[in-house]
């Protein structure tokens, strides 16, 4: 079978590396082709402050954010897809 010794932490590389690959080509495509400059949308999910734990000798702080345009969702896709092919 194919990608049975693949171990879930390559997966969630690649995944994150075609989201980055994705958005940057989105970047580049929406700030040089006009009628493509709704690829630089960018929509916001995540926390808008920090959860900060004070525990006097050490402070932890807790957050999490993503900016998730179109092309990230296509890089996403096609990571997915090599992933399983190959």
């Amino acid at each position: 079978m194919k990608g049975s010794n693949k171990s879930s932490a390559f997966f969630i590389f690649i995944v994150l590396l075609g989201s980055i690959c994705g958005s940057l080509i989105g970047d580049l495509l929406g700030s040089n082709i006009k009628v493509l400059s709704f690829l630089k949308n960018v929509y916001f999910i995540g926390m808008n402050k920090p959860l900060v734990l004070d525990l006097k000798v050490i402070s932890l702080s807790f957050a999490i954010n993503f900016n998730i345009n179109l092309m990230s969702i296509i890089g996403i896709i096609v990571a997915i897809i090599l992933y399983r092919k190959f």
